[in-house]
C-alpha cells in the first residue's frame, strides 16, 4: 500500500510544470565550453601531447630490457663422428726433442701404411665420441640489458623540443577553438534576445492595429468612416498576425539552437537574463596595440609554437650527421652453458661495452633532409607574417564595424523618438478628423520599422563588441 502511495506521489509531482530556468550569457558560455565535443576532442589531443612529451623526456634516462628464448632441437651436438685416435709422443734425450711413437721395421725405420701413406703410430690416445657429445636438445637463454645514451647528436633534445612545442601548439589551438565556441554561443544568445524583443514588438503592433480596428468599426457605424478604411486595417491586421507567427517560429528555433550550443536538450526551456533589453549597451573605447593583439591571439600562438616544432625538426635532421655514443651493460645467462665446461646448470655473467656510430658518407641524403627542414621553417615563418597582416586587417574591420554599430544605434534611437511622436500626432489627427486611416497605418508601420531597427542596432552593438573582443584576443 505504501509503495502505491509513493508511486502515485511521484507521478503527481512529475506532472507539475517546472518553471523555466533563468540563465545569463556567462552561464551559457560556461555550459557550452563544458559540453562542446570539439573542445573535448581538443582536450584529449592536448592530453596525448602531454604524454608524448613525457615519453620524449624518458629518452634521457637509461632503459632496462629483458629477453629470453627457448629452443628444442631434435639431435645432440657431437664434435666427433667416431672415437678419435691421436698419436702420442715421448722425449728423446739424445735429440732433446719429443718424437712420435711409431712402429718401426727390423731396420729401425718407421713403417708407413700402404693405403694412406702415413706413419703408423705404435701407441695412440683415444678420445671417445661420447666425451665430445653435448646435449643441446633443450636450450634456454636470457639477457637483461641496460642502455644509457651518452651523446646522440642532439636527437633526444630535439625530440623533447618538438614534443614541448607540439603540446603548446595544441593548447593554443584549444584556447582559440574555445573563443570560437563562445562567439557562436553569443550569436545564438543575442539572436534569441532579438527575436524575443521583436515578438513583444509584434504583440504591441498587433495591439495598435486591434485598437485602430475597433475605432474604425465604431466610426463606420457612425458613418464617418468607409468600408475601404476598415478593409485596409484588416489587411494590416492579418499581416501583423502572420508576422507574429513567423517571429514565434523563429524564436522557437533560435531557442533550440541556443540549447544545443549549450549542450542541453533542444526542448529545454530557458529564460535569458537579457530578454528584456533593460540596459543600453555602453560604448567602450576600442584602442589597442597591434603587437599586444598578436601576443594574445591564440591562433597566432599556435603557429608560433608550430615554428618551434619546425626548428626541432631541423635539429633532428642535423643529428643524423653527428656521431652517437651509448653505453650498454648486460647480464646474460643460459642452460646449457660453457662457462666452466659444458653443463646443464643455469649460469651467466656480466658484460659492459660502448658503441660509437659516426656518419661518414650518405650521398648528401642527410644534409638534404636538414635543408628541407629549414625550408619548412621558413615557410611557417612566412605564414605567420601573412596571418599577422590578415589579423591587422581583421582588427581594423572589426573596429570600423564597432564604431558603425554605435552610430547606427544613435540614429535608430533618434528615429524611434521621431516615429513615436509621428504616431502620436497621427492618432490625434485621426481622432480630430484631419488625417485618414492610411495616415495612421503609415505612422504605425513607421513606428514598427523604427522599433525593429532599434532592436537590431542594440543587438548589433553587442555582437560587434563580442566580435571585437574576439579579434583583439581579450575577454572571456
Amino acid at each position: 500500500m505504501r509503495v502505491l502511495i509513493l508511486a502515485a506521489s511521484v507521478a503527481a509531482l512529475s506532472m507539475i510544470p517546472v518553471s523555466a530556468q533563468t540563465v545569463s550569457l556567462d552561464s551559457c558560455r560556461r555550459m557550452a565550453v563544458r559540453t562542446n565535443k570539439q573542445l573535448k576532442m581538443a582536450d584529449a589531443a592536448v592530453e596525448g601531447a602531454h604524454h608524448t612529451k613525457k615519453a620524449a623526456f624518458a629518452a634521457y634516462l637509461p632503459s632496462i630490457d629483458a629477453g629470453a628464448t627457448y629452443m628444442y632441437n631434435q639431435h645432440k651436438i657431437s664434435l666427433l663422428g667416431e672415437d678419435a685416435k691421436l698419436p702420442t709422443m715421448q722425449f728423446d734425450p739424445t735429440t732433446g726433442k719429443y718424437e712420435y711413437n711409431l712402429v718401426k721395421g727390423p731396420d729401425g725405420i718407421p713403417i708407413k701404411d700402404p693405403k694412406t701413406g702415413q706413419y703408423v703410430p705404435s701407441t695412440v690416445a683415444v678420445i671417445p665420441k661420447e666425451a665430445m657429445t653435448f646435449d643441446t636438445r633443450s636450450v634456454f637463454a636470457g639477457v637483461i640489458t641496460l642502455t644509457q645514451p651518452v651523446y646522440m647528436g642532439g636527437q633526444i633534445r630535439a625530440l623533447n623540443d618538438i614534443a614541448h612545442y607540439a603540446e603548446e601548439a595544441l593548447a593554443a589551438g584549444r584556447r582559440s577553438a574555445e573563443r570560437d565556441v563562445i562567439y557562436a554561443v553569443d550569436e545564438s544568445y543575442w539572436t534569441v534576445v532579438s527575436l524575443q524583443a521583436k515578438r513583444e514588438l509584434a504583440g504591441s503592433y498587433l495591439n495598435l492595429l486591434d485598437s485602430l480596428d475597433r475605432n474604425v468599426k465604431a466610426m463606420l457605424d457612425e458613418g464617418v468612416a468607409t468600408r475601404a478604411d476598415l478593409l485596409s486595417v484588416d489587411v494590416k491586421l492579418n499581416e501583423a498576425k502572420i508576422m507574429q507567427s513567423r517571429v514565434d517560429n523563429g524564436l522557437s528555433l533560435a531557442r533550440m539552437a541556443l540549447a544545443t550550443a549549450c549542450g542541453l536538450p533542444v526542448d529545454t526551456e530557458m529564460v535569458l537574463a537579457d530578454e528584456a533589453l533593460s540596459h543600453e549597451p555602453a560604448e567602450t573605447p576600442a584602442d589597442y596595440n597591434i603587437e599586444d593583439v598578436y601576443a594574445r591571439r591564440q591562433d597566432l600562438e599556435a603557429v608560433r609554437q608550430g615554428i618551434g616544432v619546425m626548428r626541432g625538426q631541423e635539429k633532428l635532421a642535423m643529428s643524423t650527421m653527428l656521431p652517437k655514443i651509448g653505453i650498454v651493460g648486460a647480464y646474460e645467462f643460459s642452460t646449457p652453458n660453457v662457462i666452466d665446461g659444458f653443463n646443464r646448470k643455469l649460469k651467466g655473467g656480466f658484460s659492459v661495452g660502448a658503441a660509437l656510430t659516426i656518419p661518414i658518407w650518405h650521398w648528401g641524403g642527410n644534409y638534404n633532409k636538414y635543408r628541407a627542414a629549414k625550408a619548412a621553417t621558413r615557410a611557417q615563418q612566412i605564414m605567420l607574417e601573412d596571418l599577422e597582416d590578415k589579423v591587422t586587417l581583421q582588427v581594423n574591420q572589426a573596429k570600423f564595424k564597432y564604431e558603425e554599430a554605435y552610430k547606427t544605434l544613435s540614429l535608430a534611437r533618434s528615429n524611434m523618438a521621431s516615429a513615436e511622436e509621428n504616431l502620436r500626432c497621427a492618432r490625434d489627427g485621426y481622432l480630430e478628423g484631419v488625417l485618414t486611416t492610411n495616415d495612421v497605418i503609415a505612422a504605425q508601420t513607421a513606428w514598427l520599422q523604427a522599433n525593429s531597427e532599434k532592436i537590431d542596432a542594440e543587438i548589433g552593438v553587442r555582437l560587434c563588441t563580442t566580435y571585437l573582443d574576439k579579434v583583439l584576443g581579450i575577454g572571456y
